[in-house]
C-alpha cells in the first residue's frame, strides 16, 4: 500500500485557483512546463510500474510469506507474521517520507523520479531473492525490512509522478489507469502466489523479477527529462527532519483523507494479512483446496475491480466527484468482511472477494486523485504524499496488531472480521467530513 515548504494555501483547505493551475502546468519535480492533455506514455509508465511493484509485495504478503513462516516457525506464526507486518510498516512509515523528500530535491540528468526507482527496484529485487532462501527468523526479519526500502524508494517517487506530469482535470482518468494496474498486479499475484503454496520459495524467485522490471516498464515508457538546471535545494539532516513535520496550514482535508485512508488500509489488512491463516485455521482448508478458493477468489476480485475501477475513474472526471466513490467503495468492503464470520465456509471467502473486488476497484481508481486534491502544497508533493502514504503503513501496523491481539485473546478470527468492518465504516466516515472534495 511516502524541502523546505513554500506559501501554502490560504483557506481552509479549499485549493485556489492559483493553485489548481499550478498543480496543471507546472512540474513540482523540475520545473518544467506540463501538456494540458494527458501524456498517455506517462500513464502507462505508471500503470505498468504501479503493476509490478505491488504484484510482489501483496502475492508475497499475503500468501507465500504466510506459507514460508508456516514452515520456519510453524507454533508462533500468526505473532511472527504481525512483527513481520509491523516491522515493513515502521520501515515504510520513515522511508517514504525521506525518500519522498530527497526525489523532491533530486536533480539530475533523467529526472528526479528515476533514480529512486531504479536503485529501490534493484535493492527489492535482490532482499526479495535472499528472502526466499530464508530458514530462520531472523533471516526473514531482516530481508523482509530490507525489501520494504526498497520498495518504498519505488512508490513514494512514482506516486508523485501524477503530481508531476498530470493535469488537475485529468488526475481521476489517470488515478484510475494507476488504480487498475495496482489492481491488475495485486489480483493477479493472488493467483500467481496460490500455486506456490506448497514451495513459496520459487514464487518469492519470480516476484523478485517482477521488482527489477517495474523500474524497466517505468524508465522505458516515461519521458526522462533532465532537471538539472532547476533550483537546489539543500538537503541535510536538518531539511530531512523537517520532511517529518507535517503540513499545518490549510490541511484540514488533508488529515481527513489521511485518517480515513488509515481506518480503511487496517481493516482491509487485518483480513489480508491473515487470509492463508484463515482458510487453514478457521475454515480448515487443506493446501489444494486453500490454492484453489485463493486462486478464485483472485480471479473474481480482478474482473469487478477492473469492471468498476475503470467506471468510477471516468465517472468521478465527468462528474466532478470523488468522496462518494471512495465512501461507497468503503461501505463494500465493510459488507464484505462480514461473510467469513457468518459463514465460515470457502464460498463466503468467495463472496467476500466479489464485494472487496468492487470496493477496492472504485476505491483504487479514485483515491489517488482524491489524494492529489487534498495536497496543501503542490510544490512539496512527494513529500505529503509521503505523509498520507503513512496512513498505508500505519494501517497496515494496527490492522495486524488488532487481528493478532484478538485471536490471542478469543482463540479464533470471529471479533477480528468485527473489527475489520468496524475500522474500515469509520473511514468511510472521515471521508464525508472533507469539504474541499465534492
Amino acid at each position: 500500500m511516502s524541502t523546505p515548504p513554500p506559501p501554502e494555501s490560504p483557506s481552509d483547505g479549499l485549493p485556489t485557483a492559483s493553485t489548481v493551475e499550478l498543480l496543471a502546468s507546472t512540474d513540482v519535480g523540475g520545473g518544467l512546463e506540463t501538456p494540458r492533455k494527458i501524456n498517455w506514455r506517462v500513464a502507462i509508465a505508471i500503470t505498468l510500474g504501479g503493476m509490478l511493484w505491488i504484484a510482489p509485495y501483496i502475492g508475497t504478503l499475503s500468501v507465500l510469506l504466510p506459507s514460508l513462516v508456516a514452515r520456519v516457525a510453524p507454533d508462533d506464526k500468526v505473532q511472527i507474521v504481525a512483527v513481520l507486518t509491523i516491522s515493513g510498516a515502521v520501515l515504510s512509515l520513515v522511508t517514504n517520507i525521506i525518500l519522498g523528500a530527497l526525489s523532491d530535491a533530486t536533480r539530475t540528468r533523467i529526472g528526479p523520479r528515476a533514480p529512486w526507482i531504479i536503485g529501490g527496484a534493484a535493492v527489492g529485487a535482490v532482499a526479495l531473492y535472499l528472502l526466499s532462501t530464508a530458514t530462520a527468523v531472523s533471516m526473514l526479519i531482516l530481508w523482509w525490512c530490507v525489501y520494504m526500502v526498497g520498495l518504498n524508494a519505488i512508490i513514494a517517487p512514482m506516486v508523485a509522478v501524477i503530481s508531476d506530469d498530470v493535469p488537475a482535470k485529468h488526475r481521476g482518468t489517470v488515478s484510475a489507469m494507476y488504480g487498475v494496474g495496482m489492481l491488475i498486479g495485486a489480483t493477479g499475484a493472488v493467483i500467481v502466489a496460490a500455486q506456490f503454496v506448497a514451495d513459496p520459495s520459487a514464487g518469492l524467485r519470480i516476484f523478485a523479477v517482477c521488482t527489477a522490471l517495474s523500474a524497466v516498464v517505468f524508465v522505458a515508457f516515461r519521458p526522462l527529462t533532465s532537471n538539472v538546471n532547476a533550483d537546489r535545494v539543500k538537503v541535510s539532516f536538518k531539511e530531512l527532519a523537517r520532511t517529518f513535520r507535517p503540513p499545518t496550514t490549510g490541511a484540514r482535508d488533508f488529515y481527513f483523507a489521511l485518517s480515513g485512508k488509515f481506518a480503511l488500509v487496517a481493516g482491509t489488512y487485518a483480513i489480508t494479512n491473515y487470509q492463508f491463516y484463515i482458510l487453514t485455521d478457521y475454515i480448515k482448508l487443506g493446501e489444494s483446496e486453500i490454492s484453489t478458493i485463493i486462486a478464485i477468489g483472485g480471479g473474481i476480485t480482478l474482473v469487478t475491480g477492473l469492471v468498476f475501477g475503470l467506471v468510477s475513474g471516468s465517472l468521478s472526471d465527468r462528474l466532478g466527484r470523488r468522496k462518494p466513490f471512495v465512501i461507497g467503495a468503503a461501505v463494500l468492503v465493510a459488507i464484505g468482511t462480514m461473510f467469513p464470520l457468518i459463514a465460515p465456509f470457502g464460498w463466503a471467502m468467495l463472496v467476500a472477494a466479489t464485494f472487496s473486488g468492487i470496493g477496492n476497484g472504485a476505491y483504487q481508481a479514485v483515491d489517488q486523485a482524491l489524494n492529489v486534491d487534498v495536497l496543501p502544497n503542490p510544490e512539496s508533493a512527494a513529500k505529503d504524499l509521503g505523509i498520507l502514504n503513512v496512513a498505508n503503513s500505519g494501517g497496515q501496523i494496527l490492522g495486524p496488531v488488532v487481528m493478532s491481539t484478538l485471536v490471542t485473546i478469543t482463540g479464533g478470527y470471529q471479533a477480528g472480521f468485527v473489527a475489520a468492518g468496524l475500522l474500515v465504516i469509520i473511514s468511510a466516515f472521515l471521508i464525508m467530513l472533507i469539504r474541499s472534495v465534492r
